[in-house]
């Protein structure tokens, strides 16, 4: 398949990017973690003010761009780095509310599978219902780093809303055992699925539906550093495994 770039909406080359990607969806976050953690990182797109860079974190080659806000919005960011910059593996790196009531203010939530209430599959044309899951490579490894430094994580389903301000409650959703509400995980496990390639979402929870509690968005933006040093490490470790 013959591509121009730049693409409608990064401006790179595929030789800017690594072949994992980090992706909050804050581009300020996407900048806090190129100035914080990475070495000799250099801004490769800023297409709708969307920052993505790449450089070293602990001697591998590491990309990370927003992914902007909802399930459309990652839904085109991922697709374009899979289908045409030759990225492999994007791990999601966002914030998340509680929907369970042993799941914390700061602690860290793996999204094993995702539910919806987006259409966004049925752009597969698929006849039933699908299950997005994570990958179970990148998920495994990012659970045995957790443990190794005893952070406090959960692993299950989350649920991918398009809404925020959702009218409806989300007590059935609860009584299913879904841990955590975010709105862009939908779409990257689906583009994931459907391109074969690898996606994993973690969360720090800032706010819970439970209890009320919440955090600010400069705490947000920097203060989840067990989440954004544990996907830099899972990284690594990928890179690593993969080039033995």
């Amino acid at each position: 398949m013959s591509v121009s770039y730049p693409t409608p909406h990064i401006n790179a080359k595929p030789e800017d990017f690594a072949k994992t990607v980090l992706m909050p969806g804050d581009p300020l976050r996407a900048k806090f973690i190129a100035d914080n953690y990475l070495t000799d990182a250099k801004l490769i797109n800023n297409v709708r003010n969307i920052q993505g860079y790449t450089g070293y974190y602990n001697g591998v080659k590491v990309s990370v761009m927003a992914s902007g806000m909802g399930i459309p919005s990652m839904g085109i960011y991922s697709y374009e780095l899979y289908k045409f910059f030759g990225v492999e593996n994007i791990i999601r790196i966002g914030s998340a509310g509680s929907l369970n009531k042993n799941v914390k203010i700061l602690d860290i939530v793996f999204a094993m599978g995702v539910s919806t209430d987006s259409n966004y599959s049925h752009n597969f044309d698929l006849n039933g219902t699908f299950a997005p899951m994570a990958d179970y490579y990148l998920l495994t490894t990012a659970v045995d780093i957790a443990k190794n430094n005893d952070l406090k994580f959960h692993v299950g389903n989350v649920l991918s809303s398009d809404m925020f301000y959702n009218n409806l409650p989300f007590d059935n959703w609860q009584k299913m055992g879904v841990l955590a509400v975010e709105m862009e995980t939908a779409s990257l496990y689906m583009n994931a699925a459907n391109l074969g390639k690898r996606a994993l979402a973690l969360y720090t929870v800032s706010d819970s539906i439970v209890t009320g509690e919440t955090t600010t968005s400069e705490q947000r933006r920097t203060v989840f550093t067990d989440m954004l040093k544990l996907a830099l490490d899972t990284a690594v470790k990928l890179d690593r495994l993969e080039t033995r």
